[in-house]
């Protein structure tokens, strides 16, 4: 079976309590102009230099981060330090004049293989550069599993705040990825829970949503 969560509270409560966009006009279509998400900085056992990209959606709706080589496990083949693997990434977002954004989802997808009675979790944390809030979610898997995982945050529209109008923040993105032996015999088997980019649909997805900033 697949391992799909939903949870609303960690993304409602962070940007509830982050920036609220002054001078915005309501709901607006994304821009035109291409928008821009950079990696500013990468850090983490789960996200050497080189193995984590970011894409930005053709419609500017939403960015895409991919991992090549974000695996967390225990077990047969595994060293001691295995078991916890995890990326912090600084974001530079950089959105044309006249507009900004608030994040209204995220989706996290991976693979994952547990043996019988062994443990997996997924936490994410994310905030805006200059904010002392932050939130985070996390999410338990359980043993016999051997499937895709997917976990969502979503926001209620009236509950989104956006960065405000005509400044930059950098976005902050920290995940983690860990599996325990549990009940499970970890010199017979393994088990891991995967987040990189073996599958192609295999992406975490940050869903934006926009306003226009008012200019007068």
């Amino acid at each position: 079976m697949s391992g799909v969560l939903v949870a609303g509270g960690a993304v409602a409560a962070l940007f509830a309590s982050t920036f609220s966009a002054q001078g915005a006009a309501p709901m607006t279509d994304a821009p035109s102009e291409r928008i821009t998400v950079n990696i500013q900085t990468i850090n983490g056992s789960g996200c050497r230099a080189g193995t984590a990209a970011v894409a930005v959606s053709e419609d500017n709706t939403a960015f895409t981060v991919t991992y090549s080589d974000y695996l967390a496990q225990v077990g047969v083949g595994a060293s001691p330090t295995d078991f916890r693997k995890n990326c912090q990434l600084n974001l530079g977002v950089h959105i044309p004049s006249g507009f900004t954004y608030a994040i209204a989802s995220v989706d996290y997808r991976g693979f994952a293989h547990l043996e019988d009675g062994a443990t997996g979790l997924q936490k994410a944390q994310y905030y805006f550069q200059g904010s002392s809030q932050t939130a985070s979610e996390t999410y338990d898997f359980d043993g016999p599993y051997s499937d895709n995982w997917h976990t969502s945050d979503d926001t209620e529209v009236a509950e989104l705040v956006y960065a405000p109008c005509g400044e930059q923040r950098n976005f902050n993105i920290n995940t983690e990825l860990r599996v325990g032996a549990g009940e499970s015999d970890p010199r017979r088997s393994t088990s891991f829970m995967a987040m990189d980019s073996t599958d192609s649909a295999v992406s975490t997805t940050y869903h934006m949503t926009w306003l226009r900033c008012d200019t007068n």
